[in-house]
C-alpha cells in the first residue's frame, strides 16, 4: 500500500522478469504479496515503480473510465515481428481503424453458426476413440481442434490438424530449414509446420513482453524463421481471397452474380482492404485470440471436471435432458440460442473462467501523470498517484479468487455460485473490459460451449490420468495465455 506521493511499499523481483520456468504463476507468491500490502501496492523493479492491483475500481479506471491515460507500452515493439499493426498491438487512432475493421465480422450472424464446428469435433472424437483404454493429453487435442475451427472461420480451408498423424516427427528443425523449404512448410500442402512454427513465435513474443524495454534481447535467429513460416501461410490464403475478389468483379461485369454458401472472415475482409500487410496482421492477431483463448478454457473444462465427477454428472445431465445422446435426439437442437440458455453448462463456463482466466494478468502504462481511484492512505482508500511512463499491472487471476468478493470458498470450483444471484461486473474480468473488451467472446463461449456438449453426448465418463499435484495447484504456463504446463491428463470413454 502507498499513499498519494507513490512511495513504494515494498521492492520484489517482478515475476514479468523472473528466469522462465514451467510456473510462471506461482499462486502461493502472488497471493502473498497481496496479502502483505493489500490489494493494491507500488514495488520498484530495477529502479522503475510498479504499481500492482487486484482492486476492480483501479482496473475499471485503467482499462474504462481512464481509458485514454494508459497505453500498452512496449508490446507493440514486443508483438510486432510476429503480428504487425494489429488490434492486439496498437493504441489510438491505429487500435480504433483495426477494431472498427474487425466488428463487423464478429456479428451474431457470422458467430452464431456451429455447423461448421461439426467435423472438427468429430475429428476430435474420432482421436479419443482410437485409444478408449488409454489416457491421452486433452489439451493438445484442444489445440489442434481450435487451429482447425480457427483457419477454417478465418480462411475458408482448414488445417486439419486433428487428422495429421506424428506430425511432430515429420517437421524439420525449423532453424535448420532452407528458405525453400520455409516456403514449402507454408504451402498448402505444408500445413503441419505451421501450428508448429505459430507456437514457438508465440513463446518467444511473450518473453519479449516479459523484458520490457529490453525486449529486442529476444530475436533468435529461430523465431525470426518461424514468423517466415506463419506470415507465408497466411499470405498464401491472402493471395487466394484476392484472386477470387478479382474475379468476382470480372464477374459482376457481365451480370453474373455468385453468392458464396458459408462465410469465410478473409473473404469478408478484402471487401474492407486489399492492403496485403494490413489482411495480414489482422487475421494474425484475431488467429491467436481465436486459437488460444479457447484451447484453453476447454483445457480447464476438462481438468476441473476430471477431479469433480459430481459437477461432470449434473452438467452431463442437463446436456442429456436438452439435447440428447448420441443414440436419441434432445428436446432441443444444438445452436446458439440453446447453448446461452443451457443454464448449468453457462454456470460452468463462467466458473472455469472464474478460476482460470485466459489472461491471468496485463499491464498498462501512463501516458501522464494520472491517479488510480483506490490504494493510498493509511486505510486503502485513497487516490494513488501514477506518474507518466509507469506501468499498472492487474491481475485478475488473483482478483477472481479474492474471498471478500466471492466468499471463503473463492478458491473452490463451484459453478452453483453462479445462481446465487450475486451481480459481479468489474470483479469478473474473463474477457477484459471497457473499450477493449474482447470481440470474439461470444465466439470462444459458442464454440467451448458446442464442444463440451458434443463430448458429454459421446462419452459418460471422465477419468483424472495426471500425476499428483504439488500441494493439489496444478502448474500453469502463462505466456499469452495461461495452460497447463504438464498437460491435461484424462480418460474420456463410454461405459
Amino acid at each position: 500500500m502507498f499513499g498519494i506521493d507513490g512511495s513504494a511499499g515494498c521492492d520484489f523481483d517482478c515475476p514479468v522478469i523472473r528466469k522462465r520456468s514451467n510456473e510462471t504463476i506461482s499462486d502461493g507468491k502472488y497471493k502473498w504479496y497481496h496479502n502483505e500490502y493489500g490489494t493494491t501496492f507500488g514495488a520498484k523493479v530495477l529502479g522503475e515503480m510498479i504499481t500492482n492491483t487486484i482492486d476492480p475500481e483501479n482496473i475499471k479506471a485503467v482499462l474504462a473510465t481512464q481509458f485514454n491515460d494508459f497505453d500498452l507500452g512496449n508490446r507493440y515493439e514486443a508483438f510486432y515481428p510476429l503480428f504487425g499493426d494489429g488490434i492486439f498491438t496498437l493504441d489510438h487512432q491505429g487500435w480504433s481503424r483495426s477494431r472498427g475493421l474487425l466488428r463487423p465480422q464478429f456479428s451474431r450472424q457470422q458467430v452464431s453458426d456451429v455447423t461448421k464446428l461439426e467435423p472438427h469435433v468429430q475429428n476430435l472424437i474420432a482421436c479419443l476413440s482410437r485409444t478408449p483404454t488409454e489416457s491421452v493429453d486433452i489439451q493438445q487435442l484442444f489445440y489442434k481442434m481450435t487451429m482447425d475451427t480457427a483457419t477454417e472461420f478465418l480462411f475458408g480451408e482448414s488445417v486439419n490438424s486433428l487428422q495429421l498423424t506424428s506430425a511432430a516427427e515429420d517437421i524439420p528443425e525449423i532453424n535448420r530449414m532452407s528458405k525453400e523449404q520455409i516456403t514449402a512448410v507454408a504451402s498448402s500442402d505444408g500445413k503441419q509446420g505451421v501450428a508448429y512454427a505459430f507456437n514457438y513465435s508465440q513463446e518467444v513474443v511473450a518473453f519479449r513482453v516479459m523484458l520490457q524495454s529490453w525486449y529486442w534481447l529476444m530475436n533468435p535467429k529461430k523465431f525470426r524463421q518461424s514468423n517466415a513460416i506463419v506470415h507465408r501461410f497466411v499470405d498464401y490464403y491472402i493471395d487466394k481471397a484476392l484472386d477470387h475478389l478479382r474475379q468476382s468483379v470480372e464477374t459482376k461485369k457481365h451480370d453474373e452474380v455468385v453468392l458464396s454458401e458459408r462465410y469465410v472472415f478473409l473473404d469478408a475482409l478484402v471487401e474492407e482492404t486489399q492492403n496485403p500487410k494490413i489482411l495480414r496482421d489482422q487475421l494474425l492477431n484475431i488467429l491467436l485470440a481465436g486459437r488460444d483463448s479457447t484451447a484453453v478454457l476447454l483445457s480447464w473444462i476438462f481438468y476441473l471436471l476430471a477431479r469433480h465427477p459430481r459437477v461432470f454428472e449434473k452438467l452431463r445431465t442437463e446436456i442429456i435432458d436438452t439435447f440428447g445422446d448420441v443414440n436419441s435426439p434432445g428436446k432441443k437442437p444444438i445452436n446458439f440460442e440453446t447453448l446461452k440458455h443451457a443454464t448449468y453448462l453457462r454456470h460452468v463456463l463462467n466458473e472455469v473462467l472464474r478460476l482460470y482466466p485466459s489472461v491471468p494478468q496485463n499491464f498498462r502504462v501512463a501516458n501522464k501523470d494520472t491517479t488510480l481511484p483506490r490504494g493510498g492512505g493509511a486505510d486503502g482508500k485513497s487516490p494513488v498517484l501514477v506518474r507518466k511512463g509507469e506501468k499498472v499491472f492487474y491481475t485478475v487471476f488473483l482478483m477472481h479468487r479474492r474471498k471478500d468478493l466471492f466468499g471463503d470458498d473463492a478458491e473452490v470450483f463451484r459453478p452453483e455460485r453462479w445462481a446465487e444471484g450475486n451481480t459481479w461486473m468489474w470483479e469478473y474480468l474473463p474477457f477484459n473490459g471497457g473499450p477493449r473488451i474482447c470481440l470474439g467472446q461470444q465466439y470462444a463461449l459458442t464454440e467451448a460451449g458446442y464442444a463440451v456438449v458434443r463430448l458429454l453426448q459421446e462419452f459418460d465418463t471422465l477419468e483424472n490420468k495426471d500425476l499428483p499435484e504439488k500441494e493439489g495447484v496444478p502448474s500453469k504456463r502463462a505466456w499469452l495465455t495461461m495452460s497447463n504446463a504438464n498437460g491435461v491428463r484424462v480418460r474420456l470413454y463410454k461405459k
